[in-house]
């Protein structure tokens, strides 16, 4: 039988029932203060977008704190090139959109190119 996911000793339909003042109790001290200051007119346009219901919403507010209001819906960060989906969980609950949305991939190299080598300094570029 699968243990049931708890995040701060809550299940996840007691997270979505708690509210606003309630939830800045439970989450670190950088997101409650962020969240205190008030959202900036983008992160208010995403939030009323979610409670209308809509799914997969476009946004570039990399810095919006993750609340119970986003739980089991996939909103599309951007990272600079493309809108990565990031399906918001329990576990997220605190953090900020962009940690989920590298801006920076791994790099990975592949042959050297003309004239990189001695061996290949003799090579024609055509």
């Amino acid at each position: 039988m699968a243990k049931e996911l708890m995040w701060k000793g809550k299940s996840e339909a007691d997270v979505k029932q708690i509210d606003m003042k309630e939830f800045m109790k439970l989450i670190p001290s950088r997101s409650r203060r962020s969240l205190q200051r008030g959202l900036t007119d983008q992160q208010k346009a995403l939030m009323q977008y979610l409670e209308a219901g809509a799914n997969n919403m476009k946004t570039h507010a990399r810095n919006m704190v993750i609340t119970p209001l986003m739980l089991g819906k996939t909103i599309r960060v951007y990272n600079g090139k493309d809108f990565v989906p990031v399906t918001c969980t329990l576990e997220m609950l605190g953090h900020c959109l962009g940690e989920f949305s590298h801006t920076r991939k791994a790099v990975t190299h592949s042959s050297a190119g003309i004239g990189a080598t001695r061996s290949s300094k003799s090579v024609s570029a055509r």
